[in-house]
């Protein structure tokens, strides 16, 4: 689900067009068989876009941890995501089990992922660290028996 539409700036003597996508995707916890699919949607928007390769690889990054994070964890979540002349922004909610300690859950090679997780080659700690290195601003909040709240920026060079 994605849209455009232009906003109209005004300038020192005329008016700026500048063209968002904005787009949300609806996840569902252990559908294993879509997983991957909102991160690939948005990498997909990305290249219509003619987005740098290696800005596309970091938002396809740090969007697939965050999606997969919620597929392992929550019953279900949503991935929002706004694109602007200047920044990806992409925001992760969950109804899941929440993160009791974030600091440690941010350490490589922690996880708390059941065995069957791991033995499907996913679960091995680097989640939330991968988001952190591949973005430029990432902020999150858990409550734990509630659900987890990501955001994640990545700036766009001029031109993109």
């Amino acid at each position: 689900m994605s849209y455009e539409f232009c906003l109209l700036h005004w300038g020192r003597d005329r008016y700026i067009m500048s063209n968002i996508d904005e787009g949300v995707f609806f996840l569902t916890g252990k559908d294993f068989t879509n997983a991957g699919a909102a991160s690939s949607n948005l990498k997909g928007v990305l290249e219509k876009r003619s987005v740098q390769q290696d800005i596309i690889r970091r938002t396809a990054i740090a969007a697939f941890e965050a999606e997969m994070n919620v597929i392992i964890y929550a019953v279900a979540g949503m991935m929002k995501y706004r694109i602007t002349e200047t920044e990806i922004s992409v925001t992760i909610q969950d109804m899941g089990q929440g993160i009791p300690n974030i600091e440690l859950a941010m350490t490589e090679g922690y996880s708390t992922a059941p065995d069957y997780i791991r033995e499907m080659g996913f679960g091995s700690g680097m989640g939330l660290p991968n988001i952190k290195k591949s973005t430029d601003s990432f902020v999150i909040n858990s409550m734990v028996g509630e659900g987890t709240t990501l955001e994640f920026i990545i700036h766009l060079p001029k031109g993109d």
